[in-house]
């Protein structure tokens, strides 16, 4: 993990640094209802694995080999949505992500972008079972 600011602990807000270092749901659920992986251009992948009961979201989990904004991103999407509808899941936005986590580097909105296209991709999974 790489850190060039010396009071990293004191430039983030509380919110992004829980999202950072939780570590609760990263781990590769076993034959998901939905899964969605998107690599984006810096190189990052997110993956998630996405189980429904009754159109409810009622477990997420993801992986990442991205950097820790990437990690960032991709908690608070889980935060947001567990539990939701899949109605509910389609309305979350990078914007949504990028306000929650509050101190996401501008430079790392990208990483909000991809995790949501992770999200999309895992619910267009979800979805495309369910009509087979």
């Amino acid at each position: 993990m790489e850190q060039t600011d010396p009071d990293f602990w004191n430039t983030h807000s509380d919110e992004y640094l829980k999202m950072a270092f939780d570590y609760k749901h990263r781990e590769r659920l076993t034959h998901p209802d939905g899964y969605g992986k998107n690599t984006g251009d810096c190189g990052d992948t997110v993956e998630y694995f996405l189980t429904f009961n009754e159109e409810k979201l009622v477990n997420m989990a993801f992986d990442t080999d991205g950097c820790i904004n990437t990690t960032a991103c991709a908690n608070t999407i889980i935060q947001m949505v567990e539990g939701k509808t899949i109605e509910d899941v389609w309305e979350v936005s990078p914007e949504d992500v990028i306000n929650y986590l509050k101190t996401l580097p501008e430079s790392s909105h990208h990483c909000a972008e991809l995790a949501v296209g992770a999200l999309y991709k895992a619910v267009s999974d979800y979805e495309k079972k369910q009509n087979n």
